[in-house]
């Protein structure tokens, strides 16, 4: 069985992002809402989403810009007790991002039972956010050491914001990462909302096929039946918010439409 298949029960599944707003310590947070708003904002974007059928949800903190290489204990105390308060109306797989703190990602996919993680795990990125330079060798073992073996780690490997410090090839930086153990391969445009290119696709997919590789960002309803042909699966955002911004609230006809578009694909595919 693949690892999507495994995570989600489908091939080519939609995962669907889940953006808290602003959190305690950021420049976005409502101090006066404080976590109630958190919370109810984000319980309307997980009822719209699980009732419009996506295969997956990824949490997020989106809205915390300027990002952080390393976020404070604020940022992932806040992000826990939000999905904690929610857990139990969630009805599909979930994963978790902290941007760009892998360490902070992984503590968190441990305390709510998240099945896997978004994150960059490997490679050396020159960022807006600075370098980017994390230590898989490291981060595996604190996954190990927390009792969270089992969160699949999707990684990404060409970064939003970014450029490779190294300029190897797409196909190479995934050869490398699928030989030191990740589960999944992410590839993204160079922004939220801004599709990820096809050749960079296609060279992830050509470099290892036995691993899942899906396209991270970018992904509306136009595009949805091509990416769907390159990629096992996608993550999308933008597109299924009201009028197509990454700020605002999820639209549930957009997500509705997103989701018929994605089992649409898997039906031409022949794959559950």
């Amino acid at each position: 069985m693949s690892t999507l298949q495994r995570i989600f029960g489908v091939d080519r599944p939609l995962i669907a992002m889940c953006h808290l707003l602003g959190l305690p310590g950021r420049p976005r947070h409502d101090v006066d809402g404080g976590t109630a708003a958190i919370v109810e904002a984000l319980a309307h974007d997980v009822d719209a989403l699980q009732d419009a059928g996506v295969d997956g949800l990824l949490f997020c903190n989106e809205n915390d810009i300027p990002y952080q290489l390393q976020v404070g204990p604020e940022v992932t105390a806040s992000v826990a007790a939000a999905i904690a308060q929610l857990r139990s109306r969630i009805r599909v797989p979930f994963g978790v991002d902290i941007l760009w703190d892998p360490k902070a990602t992984l503590a968190v996919a441990r305390a709510t039972g998240a099945a896997f993680v978004r994150e960059v795990f490997t490679g050396v990125y020159e960022s807006d956010m600075g370098l980017m330079a994390p230590s898989f060798g490291d981060l595996a073992g604190y996954r190990h050491a927390i009792g969270a073996d089992g969160v699949a780690i999707f990684t990404n490997i060409t970064p939003e914001f970014s450029r490779s410090v190294s300029a190897r090839p797409v196909g190479d930086r995934a050869r490398s990462a699928a030989y030191l153990g990740v589960d999944a391969l992410l590839v993204s445009g160079q922004m939220a909302g801004v599709s990820a290119e096809m050749d960079d696709l296609r060279a992830a997919k050509a470099a290892v096929d036995e691993l899942p590789v899906l396209a991270n960002t970018g992904v509306t309803h136009d595009n949805m039946a091509g990416v769907l042909e390159v990629a096992d699966g996608v993550i999308v955002g933008t597109s299924l918010k009201v009028d197509g911004s990454t700020w605002n609230a999820v639209d549930p006809q957009r997500a509705r439409h997103a989701a018929e578009l994605a089992a649409a694909a898997r039906q031409r595919a022949g794959v559950r």
